[in-house]
């Protein structure tokens, strides 16, 4: 059985968008240029069709990717969430230990499908996600790293997401 995926209710909508608009409009999209492509005779030697032949085959994996992830995805009901406690569908605000308060850094934590760090939205699976997960403002929290460090923090607030 796939492993449960965690999201928001927002988080499931963008989801279901995104697969909406590629069965809807991106499948005619490619369709139409395999159909033109094809038009430029020979296709062992035809760029464009070999493209669109490619930009075809993402397409139709996104789409199964993300009715695969449908299926599994468990939605965070807002009401659940603690308002002191950091979960999915929170916002954290975390200092990096020895920093001063300048450097303070604030995160949505996500599910692994929403996280997006040019947004400061992180996943609870990511090393630093996972390790806050749970905490409470007060909190110093060791994160271990991929690459074998060890990094403190000191959980500054906790919030709703917005």
């Amino acid at each position: 059985m796939a492993k449960e995926v965690v999201v928001t209710h927002e988080g499931y909508k963008k989801l279901e968008q995104e697969l909406d608009t590629l069965r809807t409009v991106k499948r005619k999209e490619v369709a139409e240029k395999i159909k033109v492509a094809r038009g430029y005779g020979d296709l062992s030697e035809n760029a464009e069709y070999d493209a669109a032949k490619e930009e075809q085959a993402v397409v139709e994996a996104r789409i199964a990717d993300l009715e695969a992830t449908l299926k599994v995805a468990r939605i965070i009901d807002d009401s659940d969430l603690s308002h002191d406690t950091v979960s999915i569908g929170m916002r954290v605000r975390i200092l990096p230990e020895g920093q001063s308060e300048e450097n303070a850094m604030e995160f949505d934590i996500t599910g692994s499908t929403e996280a997006d760090m040019s947004l400061h939205r992180i996943s609870d699976e990511s090393p630093v996600g996972s390790a806050l997960i749970g905490h409470k403002a007060g909190d110093l929290v060791q994160v271990s790293l991929p690459n074998g460090n060890v990094v403190g923090y000191k959980v500054l607030a906790v919030s709703r997401s917005k």
